[in-house]
Parts: structure tokens; C-alpha cells; sequence
């Protein structure tokens, strides 16, 4: 895809696990888990794709792009989204948002996150990030590495050696 354009989305309450992954992968995503399809809709003023496991919404007439999601798989349902839109590696910003509040998140200095992380956390890590808005601390961890492995497999980027 890279066509330099922001790829933003609006996620059914269904599919939250897929709104946290195209998050981790750097989109803005609405999601919330209590929100109506009718509001996830009147979200595509924002010009967002909307994500949908609703047929009356897939067969509707919509004002914006919408993708119909069919796999009960989170990764399968990403592969759907990556595939439909041609996203490439380039179109992503892995790990630049935060997976609750979709607020994109920024370095912060060490020493301003000390007490507000597990203290071997904070002896062992270097980079934190923060986000704006919940204030939640991010670092790098095996979490970060098996999500990275993951991104990798899904743009074919993994290398085997």
C-alpha cells in the first residue's frame, strides 16, 4: 500500500483483540468493547474503515470503506485486514500506540518512571515509553520480541536463520 496516507479504523465490539493488534501494529483504531455498531459507523466521518462481523452492516450502504471480517481468529482476522487494504511492512509503526487508549506514545526518561514500574524492571530496562493519556509505561521486554516475531511472519519478513 504505502500510499502515505494514515490507514485509521473503527473496530466492532466483536473484534477487540483485532483493534489491539492493528494497534500494536501502529493504526489508529476506535475501539470500544461497549460502544453500538451504529456508533463504530458514525465514526467513519473520521474517515476510518470500519470493521465489521455484522452482515446487515457489510450488505448496508455505507458512507465509508468497510471490511467484513469472516475468521473467528484474531491472526487470521489481521491477515484478512492486511490482505484487503495490500498493507505493507512500510505502512506500519509497531509499538507506537497505546493497546488500551489508542494514544500514540512517547520516550520518556528512565528516572521519571522509577516507583511506577516493578523495581527489576527498572534496574534491567534502559527505554521506557508513556502514554499521554492513561499514563500507561511501556518497555521492552519478551513480550515486545514474541509480538515482533509475530509481526514479522505476517509481512513475511522472519528470518529463519
Amino acid at each position: 500500500m504505502n500510499s502515505g496516507r494514515d490507514i485509521c479504523f473503527a473496530a466492532e465490539p466483536t473484534l477487540g483483540k483485532l483493534a489491539k493488534w492493528l494497534r500494536l501494529l501502529g493504526f489508529d483504531t476506535f475501539y470500544d468493547p461497549v460502544v453500538s455498531t451504529k456508533k463504530n459507523m458514525d465514526s467513519g466521518r473520521k474517515n476510518r474503515i470500519l470493521l465489521t462481523r455484522t452482515e446487515r452492516v457489510r450488505d448496508a450502504k455505507l458512507p465509508q470503506e468497510c471490511i467484513f471480517i469472516s475468521s473467528n481468529n484474531p491472526f487470521e482476522q489481521l491477515r484478512e485486514v492486511i490482505d484487503t487494504l495490500g498493507i505493507i511492512y512500510a505502512d506500519t509503526h509497531p509499538f507506537s500506540r497505546c493497546i488500551r487508549c489508542n494514544t500514540r506514545i512517547q520516550p520518556v526518561d528512565k528516572e521519571s518512571v522509577r516507583g511506577n514500574v516493578p523495581d527489576f524492571i527498572w534496574q534491567t530496562r534502559d527505554r521506557f515509553q508513556i502514554c499521554g493519556r492513561c499514563r500507561r509505561i511501556y518497555w521492552p521486554g519478551s513480550h515486545t520480541q514474541r509480538s515482533h516475531h509475530i509481526i514479522m511472519r505476517l509481512f513475511d519478513r522472519y528470518d529463519h536463520r
